[in-house]
């Protein structure tokens, strides 16, 4: 049998037509998903295998995305390392971050099965839903998770990580190696779960400085995306805002590189060492314009991507304000080019 779209471009190929998913393409802009959220928290939902599953399917059972991705966040797997998260009206919050050397010592590895079963329940359910459509499993990166870890929240500066990491280098690298460690256990068991790729979030990524990523960031994520690419399944890698370190982010052993939209894709991929798959990378933004806009640039970015390993996306996730029509356009516009 003929392999997915998805996963033959992931891999390399060239295809017929680029495949399309969109991340957050499960989110608030579905009035399904707002009827589900009525009945619960975030965390519930993401706590609740057949909710989850239900939310991850819905967006396949509108539009008929190429891919589907798990429901879930980044921050569940740092709950399991240790650390209380709470999610707010304002985001995720963690009421002990790490601030002190002795801190790094209550983040620990951890048992997937025992303390994030529910995700594999998630996977599993979905997989018997969607049997012809690829599934994503995700999980955010070191440096990303490391800075909700120390920061306590969503941050514009990160100034709390960056002091931690200067003053503090050795329990930095300590604390990011945990995290890298725990990861590749939670994503190993996705994929024996039924998780067909994997994409890694780095978020935040691009508040390094190209030393910085060096120093702190590339050793654990590298060690990573290497391990996971052992299962033979897709490994992912978002870096985003990273467009000035690209050809560092090059290192990052990664099957598909993914990319915002703030540099043009067929740049971006020779910066890359003409990688072999690239993942993108249309501002969401464009999905507030009229359908004309839509359809120009989507066909430019398809154009960019060329037949040969392009997985079309947003370059961020799609915005709870993108009206259904525009979405409709989209799908149209990247399936007609």
């Amino acid at each position: 049998m003929t392999a997915p779209l998805f996963l033959r471009a992931c891999r390399g190929e060239t295809t017929e037509r680029a495949p399309l998913w969109m991340m957050r393409q499960a989110g608030r802009y579905l009035p399904e998903y707002r009827e589900v959220r009525k009945q619960v928290s975030f965390l519930e939902l993401c706590k609740s295998p057949k909710l989850a599953a239900e939310v991850t399917v819905q967006p396949i059972r509108r539009f008929g995305f190429d891919a589907a991705i798990l429901f879930s966040d980044l921050l569940v797997p740092l709950e399991a390392m240790g650390l209380e998260v709470e999610f707010t009206d304002e985001g995720p919050r963690l009421p002990a971050p790490i601030r002190t050397p002795a801190d790094v010592g209550r983040v620990g590895r951890f048992d997937p099965a025992a303390r994030t079963g529910f995700v594999m329940e998630t996977i599993g359910a979905v997989r018997r839903e969607l049997p012809e459509t690829p599934l994503i499993g995700f999980a955010g990166a070191p440096f990303t998770v490391a800075t909700y870890a120390i920061e306590g929240r969503t941050s514009k500066s990160f100034a709390e990580t960056k002091a931690f990491f200067y003053r503090h280098p050795d329990e930095a690298r300590r604390l990011l190696a945990t995290i890298g460690e725990a990861t590749r256990d939670y994503l190993l068991a996705q994929v024996r779960a039924g998780a067909q790729a994997v994409q890694l979030f780095d978020s935040w990524v691009g508040v390094l400085s190209a030393e910085d990523f060096e120093t702190f960031a590339l050793p654990p994520t590298a060690a990573l995306a290497a391990a996971l690419r052992e299962t033979g399944v897709p490994v992912i890698y978002f870096g985003n805002g990273a467009g000035a370190i690209l050809e560092r982010i090059a290192r990052v052993p990664a099957d598909v590189y993914g990319l915002d939209w703030r540099v043009p894709l067929d740049e971006a991929r020779a910066r890359l060492g003409n990688a072999a798959a690239v993942q993108g990378n249309l501002d969401p933004a464009v999905l507030l314009g009229p359908s004309v806009e839509i359809e120009r640039r989507a066909r430019d970015v398809v154009r960019r991507g060329g037949k040969r390993g392009h997985v079309f996306n947003l370059g961020h996730g799609i915005t709870p304000d993108v009206p259904l029509e525009a979405v409709t356009a989209l799908v149209a516009a990247v399936r007609g080019a």
